[in-house]
């Protein structure tokens, strides 16, 4: 092969996989100059790569959400640097497997399997990105929100595009009047991206992250020397206050403090009482 014709099919398997020049000459050198041949090559090396970088951590990343007829699909797709998060093949991965995991329903091992608009799987799509930009890239997690009870709200803080962001959350109402208390929804969401709730209501917050918050609680009081009396009073009513600041319906509303969530919905019910049916808030990396 002359050195022109090796220069133009560099230059053509750069452009079909994104990979490297180096990367391009090995895989024509090994498959003598067999275009096919070189990208299963690549592949090959390109899943090598991948390998290695799966140990590390990827905390930074995207949040999409996709909504279609009062259903709504959330997904979070992380990477290693938020310098890559800005990268555009990136993006419009991320932007491709948001509208796979809708029709998907949230089900990831289907979304991991399910072709995407290349003709390659997302599986083998996400390899070759991940050799192709150099770090870690993963799936994280994903949820979805029928319509079937009740309405679906989502929000998105500081939205880089339409249903991108860093943090996202997604609320299910019942009892939404259709064109005359639906923004309630809508500020309700935004409530729970502020405020980050662990659960709908006090009894639902994870007992092994409240009995850890009141062995921190009671060795707080310990070391403080107040009588023993004294120092059970103290600890219940910083364990309610913790129950309370982190409960969705017992939080203080963000858009007036005087007020609880609970609050809020009871005033802003019309021909039925408002109930939050579910709710999940996405923060990219977080507990990562």
């Amino acid at each position: 092969m002359s050195n022109k014709d090796l220069l133009e099919n560099i230059k053509k398997l750069r452009e079909m996989t994104g990979v490297g020049f180096k990367d391009c000459k090995a895989a024509l050198d090994d498959s003598k100059g067999d275009i096919e041949k070189s990208i299963e090559y690549l592949r090959k090396k390109g899943i090598a790569k991948a390998s290695k970088k799966m140990s590390r951590t990827a905390s930074e990343g995207l949040a999409l959400v996709k909504e279609n007829k009062g259903q709504v699909s959330i997904i979070e797709i992380n990477s290693e640097t938020d310098f890559v998060a800005k990268n555009q093949d990136f993006i419009n991965f991320c932007k491709e497997l948001s509208e796979i995991n809708f029709i998907n329903r949230g089900n990831l091992d289907k979304l991991n399997s399910s072709i995407m608009s290349n003709k390659i799987s997302v599986k083998d799509n996400l390899v070759n990105l991940i050799a192709k930009i150099g770090e870690k890239i993963t799936i994280r997690r994903s949820k979805f929100f029928d319509n079937s009870t009740g309405d679906n709200f989502s929000y998105v803080h500081s939205a880089i595009e339409k249903g991108i962001g860093k943090i996202i959350s997604v609320v299910k109402i019942e009892g939404i009047s259709k064109g005359k208390n639906e923004e309630i929804g809508t500020k309700i969401a935004m409530h729970i991206a502020a405020s980050n709730p662990l659960a709908l209501d006090r009894d639902n917050i994870n007992k092994d992250i409240v009995n850890k918050e009141l062995e921190i609680i009671k060795a707080e009081i310990a070391n403080s020397g107040k009588p023993d009396e004294m120092a059970e009073k103290i600890s219940k009513g910083k364990i309610s206050k913790f129950l309370n600041d982190n409960s969705l319906l017992h939080q203080l509303w963000i858009m007036d403090p005087k007020k609880k969530v609970s609050d809020v919905l009871k005033e802003n019910s019309l021909e039925k009482q408002l109930k939050i049916l579910d709710f999940i808030r996405y923060k990219v990396g977080e507990g990562v």
